[in-house]
């Protein structure tokens, strides 16, 4: 089975109980009523994205659902979590891309999704032969990067919020959800 559609989703959840408050994240995302299955991370050949809407259309409950998946939680008061998902897909769309999770606590959610983004981005930079110092700043590989007529695009999708204020869970995540479709 190789995925043809993908989507990309983000939840937060807050309960007291650590597994209720992930549902919570999962029904936030709109994928709580699939059985998921955690992959790794390339991004199919010829993968089309769609909207969540549209790839839900694709899924029905129960369905056991591959996806890419980003997780943080926390208990402690205030402490910022995150979860993102890079993306880094070649000009040539016959060939695979990449997908990277990233999980952190104390980071903003925009330093998790450049993180994740660069991540992919150097995956799939190594995976082209492209030269690269792994040292230089993010900024300046991205402008490499996008100079290249190799690399497509790269992005990210972020997940962040702050620990509840009287120790509830909080759980974020993000994903990437593939799926095989007929049409």
């Amino acid at each position: 089975m190789i995925p043809n559609k993908i989507f990309f989703t983000k939840g937060v959840g807050v309960h007291k109980d650590r597994l209720a408050s992930f549902e919570a994240a999962l029904r936030s995302a709109k994928i709580e009523k699939f059985n998921l299955v955690y992959v790794s991370s390339i991004f199919p050949p010829n993968c089309k994205m769609v909207s969540v809407d549209e790839g839900l259309k694709h899924l029905s409950p129960g369905e056991v659902v591959f996806c890419v998946m980003a997780r943080s939680d926390t208990n402690e008061p205030n402490r910022l979590v995150s979860s993102a998902i890079g993306v880094a897909l070649p000009q040539d769309t016959a060939r695979y891309g990449y997908l990277s999770e990233h999980h952190a606590h104390g980071e903003t959610g925009e330093k998790s999704g450049e993180y994740a983004e660069d991540l992919a981005a150097t995956m799939l930079a190594t995976t082209l032969g492209l030269e690269f110092d792994p040292d230089t700043a993010w900024d300046e590989r991205k402008q490499i990067y996008d100079a290249n007529p190799h690399i497509f695009k790269t992005r990210h999708y972020v997940q962040s919020a702050e620990g509840h204020k009287n120790g509830l869970w909080t759980t974020v995540l993000a994903a990437a959800v593939l799926i095989r479709s007929e049409d």
